[in-house]
């Protein structure tokens, strides 16, 4: 029952992919045929994330009371039901407001997964069910240009929404087994609520959260914007962009895979310091002018990316105990939410406005924040 529960999370995490790169890739036709700017993009991913930040706040409140199985469900429901509306859109407007039930799910179940993940399994398993949210974002881009190339971007979103809706129905018909689990850890059970300001006094935390909001603005404007930079940079057609923006998610999903075999042994920090190398030289990659490099640097983005999130979720109840992690996690989401609904919105204005070949750099001041932040966190946590 044990293994087939990590089953069931393991097709959960790639309910939580499949929506992610869906805006990204669809996005230079969607603007065009909703004749609205090129920028407009960052409004609907403001607003996504926003939703995300509201419930990943209330996310330690409603899975204490709930639990994380029951959240799972719903969120996933949520989103298909979402997605389904994103693809009967038919003004810009309308995408805005069935925006904000898909940021609601998806942050409450990205705080509660995360947290029950990090609590009963190891790094290499956090790791490999990481993984399996970069398989979901690999699948829907692929959707969405095969829908672009014979129908139309609705149907891209309408078919993401029936497999969310089918994983929904999964997860519903097993929801008892998430009571035959391992132990709870210690501390696990508790109902005192943490809140923010008691997670704001535990030494480590501000700067862990300022970190995590520095690698999702990077992750978010690479995954939103990465289809329109090889269009407007590199020349690449609109099916193609659309499927070369997919590299920067293959590059996550197999780093992800292959971090799963060696970070038990180098450890979480380590871990994430060598993702932050390898994702500055792939920013470095795509500010050269040759389109197979600019492909290929996406592709490594993904690689550095890879153990970056799953390693830093996962490390959070060692460094700040089992008793507080899941408000701490809650509002780690909520804090790479702001990083990721301000951030893609701000290089969609330095994008129209000034230029989009500014995306490297723009990709590299994040993560060396990011850096920072984690050795301060490092210091602060061996205090």
């Amino acid at each position: 029952m044990y293994l087939f529960l990590l089953a069931v999370i393991y097709l959960a995490f790639i309910s939580l992919g499949l929506p992610d790169s869906l805006l990204g890739s669809a996005w230079p036709t969607i603007h065009a045929g909703f004749d609205v700017p090129l920028s407009y993009m960052g409004m609907i991913s403001m607003i996504i994330s926003g939703g995300t930040i509201v419930s990943g706040l209330m996310s330690e409140r409603i899975t204490k009371k709930a639990g994380t199985g029951i959240v799972t469900v719903a969120s996933v429901f949520l989103t298909a039901a979402a997605l389904f509306g994103f693809s009967a859109s038919t003004g810009f407007y309308q995408m805005c407001l069935w925006g904000i039930p898909y940021g609601l799910g998806a942050g409450a179940i990205d705080a509660a997964l995360n947290n029950y993940v990090a609590l009963h399994y190891n790094s290499r398993h956090m790791s490999w069910l990481h993984c399996f949210w970069g398989v979901g974002t690999i699948i829907s881009p692929y959707i969405m240009s095969y829908a672009l190339m014979h129908s139309a971007w609705t149907n891209g979103y309408r078919t993401v929404s029936l497999l969310q809706f089918g994983i929904a129905a999964v997860l519903l018909f097993t929801l008892p087994i998430w009571k035959v689990n391992k132990p709870a850890a210690a501390g696990e059970n508790s109902t005192k609520v943490l809140g923010i300001k008691g997670a704001l006094k535990i030494k480590g935390v501000p700067y862990l959260l300022i970190g995590f909001l520095s690698y999702c603005a990077a992750e978010a404007t690479t995954m939103l914007w990465a289809s329109s930079y090889l269009e407007g940079t590199r020349g690449a057609s609109k099916e193609e962009a659309a499927a070369f923006g997919s590299l920067f998610f293959i590059g996550i999903t197999a780093g992800r895979f292959l971090s799963g075999f060696i970070s038990d042994k180098l450890g979480d920090n380590k871990m994430i310091h060598l993702g932050i190398g390898i994702a500055l030289f792939g920013a470095f990659c795509i500010s050269v002018p040759v389109k197979i490099i600019t492909v290929t640097g996406f592709v490594i983005i993904g690689l550095g990316c890879a153990p970056v999130y799953p390693c830093i979720i996962h490390s959070t109840p060692k460094n700040f105990g089992a008793e507080n992690s899941q408000g701490i996690i809650g509002i780690q989401m909520a804090s790479a939410y702001v990083g990721s609904t301000f951030m893609p919105p701000v290089f969609g204005l330095i994008a129209e406005h000034i230029s989009l070949n500014l995306m490297p750099v723009f990709l590299a001041l994040f993560m060396i924040l990011l850096l920072v932040m984690i050795y301060k966190t490092e210091r602060a946590v061996i205090k």
